[in-house]
């Protein structure tokens, strides 16, 4: 097991970069990885795009969720998109014309869909962001869904107990119209989170996990 810091190598803040097809997915596969990158990096700027809340509510919620957990970073924008739900890749035009504009952002990491994923948005979105970004550090999380699309991840991140504690009491407080779906609770986060935490290893028991299909080790010989 190598463990590996997300640096950029300059004086300059780290710049990231959430992508998610739908209002709570980047919490659901990345909101601990988020908290503990605010805590270990002064200065951070966090670009965050939602691109598929066309109702008003799904937007509230959208917002609401990430001005909570952006609210100790200085520099942030968020970005919430109405694409219509299901039907991303019939704007898969619109939506890449979205992403041309976001080149501007050069960040150091990227978070978005895993290429695997089942839902035909989650797809798009991740095909986009590998179209867009061609030169990056691009992390692909999961998300727990019935198409069973869950792989064997390469990448992990340790949480601690309380991280993945408030992680967990953020979906379920901001998400209320997500409630009524069977897979949306405590025990399916936590869940993926400890079979996570077993295959890596981590000492709290809990983890998230990624796709990392591209890494670049810079090995310097003096």
């Amino acid at each position: 097991m190598f463990n590996l810091l997300i640096k950029n190598g300059t004086s300059e803040p780290l710049r990231v970069l959430c992508l998610g097809a739908h209002s709570d997915d980047i919490e659901i596969g990345c909101a601990g990885t988020i908290m503990n990158l605010i805590r270990r990096c002064p200065g951070i700027h966090i670009d965050w795009v939602v691109f598929g809340a066309q109702l008003p509510q799904r937007a509230k919620e959208a917002r609401a969720s990430a001005e909570v957990l952006l609210r100790d970073v200085k520099q942030s924008c968020v970005v919430i998109k109405r694409f219509r739900d299901s039907h991303f890749p019939n704007a898969a035009d619109k939506i890449k014309a979205y992403f041309e504009t976001l080149k501007g952002t050069d960040p150091d990491v990227i978070f978005t869909h895993q290429r695997n994923d089942l839902h035909q948005d989650h797809l798009t979105i991740s095909e986009l962001t590998w179209q867009t970004f061609r030169d990056h550090f691009i992390l692909e999380y999961e998300i727990p869904k019935y198409d069973g699309d869950l792989g064997a991840p390469n990448l992990f991140v340790h949480l601690s107990e309380p991280v993945f504690r408030r992680k967990t009491a953020h979906i379920l407080e901001h998400f209320d119209t997500q409630t009524d779906r069977h897979w949306f609770s405590r025990e399916t986060f936590s869940s993926i989170a400890r079979l996570r935490a077993i295959e890596s290893r981590a000492p709290s028991g809990y983890a998230e996990a990624f796709y990392c299909r591209k890494l670049v080790l810079n090995v310097k010989v003096q």
